[in-house]
């Protein structure tokens, strides 16, 4: 296998954030295909996660994004393991990004799990009559519901949402790739946007 350079590193480094060797590794691993690279420290990100995912997550931040024009605000609670990864520059950029997101993107929740019942019945009830308004036989009517389910929840479910600073990458993946930077479990909590005359 050909030596990595140091450009290359460096470039993933810029793209990801990632450590220099976590960086060199990958392009190692990825015959130095620079995209199978990103992808697999996104992978790594998420088995990262996955082992922290059971931890007490007590310390953290509550950030606030008001945008221009005090129309439109949002406050949102973000947890880690302990007040030293509160207070480094990428948790408090996380925080930031995470509160202009759900000002911008109007999450109605967290994930999927939070989805209030009714409301999932409801959305299945519409699609399905579309469907069938449509012509489409029952089993096929079933699996566009599914399919439009899938959908909706990524518009409604801050997790699942496209990032909106860059649309290639969920907020989950975001957080991630947090967890894998910080070595400690994060979760977001809780959130609550306001906008002037809008219940």
């Amino acid at each position: 296998m050909a030596d990595i350079s140091a450009a290359k590193v460096k470039e993933l480094r810029d793209r990801t954030n990632a450590g220099m060797m976590d960086c060199k590794k990958a392009l190692q691993e990825c015959d130095c295909d620079m995209e199978k690279a990103i992808a697999w420290l996104r992978q790594k990100g998420l088995a990262v996660a996955a082992k922290r995912a059971g931890r007490a997550t007590s310390e953290g931040a509550i950030q606030s994004y008001i945008h221009a024009g005090s129309k439109l605000g949002v406050m949102v609670e973000i947890n880690c393991e302990t007040d030293f990864v509160a207070k480094t520059d990428q948790f408090i950029q996380f925080t930031k990004d995470v509160a202009m997101h759900i000002a911008a993107s109007n999450p109605v929740c967290i994930k999927r799990e939070d989805v209030p019942q009714d409301i999932l019945e409801k959305e299945r009830e519409i699609y399905k009559n579309q469907a069938i308004d449509a012509g489409k036989p029952e089993h096929i009517a079933e699996k566009m519901v599914t399919g439009r389910i899938e959908k909706f929840y990524k518009e409604i479910c801050l997790l699942e949402q496209p990032f909106v600073k860059n649309p290639d990458i969920s907020i989950q993946d975001l957080l991630n790739d947090l967890i894998a930077k910080m070595g400690e479990n994060i979760s977001i909590r809780r959130f609550i946007r306001y906008q002037i005359g809008v219940e």
